[in-house]
């Protein structure tokens, strides 16, 4: 199940986020071989127009267990600062079947504060 958090993004401004990831056991999650996905939208249900892909990578090494989201000034100059949008973080590998198993690790929130100085 994934982490909720909410958070909050100044509008025209560079935003990055680190996720540190953990086994049930508390070890670190070693993500080699995996992807990570990470988008946010106004609505559950708003149409993919609408849809704001955050640049996700697995970290290096990747055995360290972090993912990082990050989107540029220029993508969070465009957000409405009316209302709040949801998010999720997901990632992925191929099993050895090759099967794609995908986790979502964290969702939630963001609300965007406006910017005086564009």
């Amino acid at each position: 199940m994934a982490t909720y958090e909410d958070f909050t993004i100044d509008q025209g401004s560079d935003f990055a986020l680190q996720i540190e990831l953990v086994d049930p056991d508390q070890s670190t999650k070693d993500l080699t071989g995996f992807s990570v996905a990470a988008k946010m939208k106004k609505t559950f249900r708003s149409d993919a127009d609408s849809t704001v892909d955050f640049t996700a990578i697995v970290a290096e090494p990747s055995t360290n267990g972090v993912v990082t989201i990050s989107l540029t000034n220029i993508q969070t100059d465009l957000l409405s600062t009316r209302g709040r949008y949801v998010y999720d973080v997901e990632i992925s590998y191929v099993d050895t079947e090759g099967n794609t198993i995908i986790e979502r690790v964290l969702e939630g929130k963001i609300k965007v504060n406006p910017s005086v100085t564009r």
